[in-house]
């Protein structure tokens, strides 16, 4: 699978993400919208306002200066550890997704530019196995805050995932120590790391590295937390708040610092990378 590393790829990409039909249903109000209405509105429902998901390249799309995106993702794929087998083998599935969804695995690493500031950011996927952090996710994430320190710009991570990628076992769960070590670098650097958490930040990657920005911000009807809602309720014996992990619950408890509408991210982020800036000025 090519890496491909200029603005190109990310026209391309976000054209195979389009698909002929003009006309989409939502899922929470019923109405038919005009495809393109809804990609200009963010990807959300222009009669109700529900989210519709976000690919990688689309997201960049809707945050970064037009014209700045390069692709500096490492050219390298999932192994398969332990010959894992559900209704395929796990290396026939690696291929099918990344014929699916046109992209090598389930994170891109891009440096891009922000109201003209540099930046680096990771961008997940969940359409690539649910997002699933393995070690190619946990390596990518690696690269990025590596290079983030070496050319002194902030890091921001996006996060769409389901968790660690049981098709690795401890494979992935160790990813969680590897990012949270290279974290803790950036961090005795002083670059800043902003992380989103988008629908949803679950499992190992929220137990990690999405919950360690130096700012961290939750787009809007995000959902966020460990283990699934039914899980807690079954090993607890204990109801759950109505609005447990869900944005509005993780910003009242502390967990996060701000939620944000998707209209409003890019600003939003724009003005927290200018935050660092000038603080770093003032050092």
């Amino acid at each position: 699978m090519p890496i491909f590393r200029d603005r190109e790829y990310l026209r391309v990409e976000l054209e195979k993400s389009q698909d002929e039909s003009l006309w989409m249903q939502c899922k929470a109000c019923g109405e038919l919208v005009f495809k393109r209405r809804v990609r200009e509105n963010n990807n959300i429902c222009p009669n109700c306002g529900e989210y519709f998901f976000l690919t990688a390249p689309e997201r960049i799309e809707s945050l970064i200066d037009e014209g700045t995106f390069v692709d500096i993702s490492q050219p390298i794929v999932a192994g398969d550890p332990l010959g894992f087998v559900d209704s395929k083998p796990y290396p026939e599935r690696i291929e099918a997704v990344q014929e699916r969804t046109g992209l090598p695995s389930a994170i891109l690493i891009a440096t891009a530019e922000m109201d003209e500031m540099a930046v680096l950011m990771a961008v997940m996927d969940f359409r690539f196995v649910g997002g699933s952090m393995g070690s190619v996710v946990g390596e990518q994430m690696c690269y990025g805050m590596e290079q983030a320190m070496e050319r002194g710009i902030p890091f921001i991570l996006i996060s769409s995932s389901g968790g660690a990628r049981i098709q690795e076992g401890m494979y992935s769960l160790m990813q969680m120590a590897k990012t949270a070590a290279v974290r803790e670098r950036l961090a005795a650097r002083h670059v800043p790391f902003i992380s989103v958490m988008a629908y949803p930040t679950t499992g190992g990657v929220q137990a990690s590295i999405a919950s360690l920005g130096d700012i961290i911000i939750a787009e809007r009807g995000a959902l966020i937390g460990f283990a699934g809602r039914r899980v807690i309720r079954d090993t607890t014996g204990e109801d759950l708040p109505a609005n447990f992990q869900t944005d509005t619950f993780a910003f009242e408890r502390g967990f996060i610092d701000r939620v944000v509408n998707r209209e409003n991210l890019r600003g939003e982020l724009i003005h927290v990378v200018r935050f660092f800036q000038r603080a770093e000025k003032r050092d």
